[in-house]
């Protein structure tokens, strides 16, 4: 009964003592401990390039989530469009611009690592696995996009896919729209060989004259004409074709009297601090 009374009043029952002796130790000696790792750890080495990301790749990271907004089946279709174009765009600046420089730092000879310890030619390599594992996934990605395209009603074809009624439509629209502002330059040895715009959209074409010789000409689709015709329009579909396959379908209307052997698109990236001399 007294030792119920004593513990009710407050006063210490037996062990109490012991423990309270205990967790002062203990705390002496966690304080110690937190001590000795104080002293023990070391600042932080911020210039350490192993704690850096690069910039190129960290760039190219970026990429990636602006392809995953085009893969993703949460995104309305027509915005899939837009993140897929979006990326077009910026990788192209990411090789006129930060490719380019990397480039001439190699011709340079310079050997100034970057602040997280690469040499230009190191990150070059690093760059173009993941640039080509890049554009190979979103030509698939453009690839299903299409598809889903189709399925909703707007179909994007070939132009050997056109029906005869199509086919009228767009030589109507070659005449009237296309043939007027194209300009094939022809390269042989009396003339120079034709400037190439930056990021434009062009057909090498390897023409045949009457004898027999073959002659290169490039052609520049015209960027001020929209990359896809309409050809047909319904309440169920609407069927556009691309607009270098036209001009490639009507290539003998710019060649009359010669022979088209083949002809192939190309487009050509530049240093954006490149002159053209």
């Amino acid at each position: 009964m007294s030792d119920l009374q004593e513990t009710k009043t407050g006063l210490p029952l037996a062990g109490d003592g012991a423990a309270i002796e205990h967790g002062a130790v203990g705390a002496k000696g966690a304080q110690s401990d937190e001590d000795s790792l104080s002293e023990q750890r070391a600042p932080l080495p911020l210039d350490d390039p192993s704690l850096l990301v690069n910039r190129e790749i960290s760039q190219l990271r970026f990429f990636e989530r602006v392809l995953e907004e085009a893969q993703s089946d949460q995104v309305p279709l027509l915005e899939r469009v837009k993140f897929l174009s979006i990326l077009g765009s910026i990788i192209a600046e990411f090789f006129m611009v930060r490719v380019a420089g990397l480039k001439q730092q190699v011709e340079a000879g310079i050997t100034e690592l970057s602040p997280d310890g690469l040499t230009a030619a190191e990150q070059l390599k690093a760059i173009r696995p993941m640039a080509e594992r890049l554009m190979r996934s979103a030509r698939v990605c453009f690839a299903e996009v299409l598809t889903k395209l189709a399925e909703a009603g707007v179909q994007v074809v070939d132009y050997d896919e056109l029906t005869k009624e199509e086919r009228v439509v767009v030589r109507e629209y070659f005449e009237r729209m296309v043939y007027p502002v194209l300009t094939p330059l022809a390269h042989d040895p009396a003339r120079p060989f034709p400037f190439i715009s930056n990021m434009s959209l062009n057909l090498a074409v390897v023409v045949q004259d009457e004898e027999g010789a073959d002659h290169f000409a490039r052609v520049k689709v015209p960027n001020t004409l929209p990359r896809v015709i309409p050809v047909g329009e319904s309440r169920e579909k609407t069927r556009l074709v691309w607009l270098e396959q036209v001009v490639a379908a009507y290539l003998t209307e710019l060649f009359p009297g010669m022979k088209v052997v083949e002809s192939h698109q190309f487009r050509v990236t530049r240093d954006a601090e490149m002159d053209i001399q």
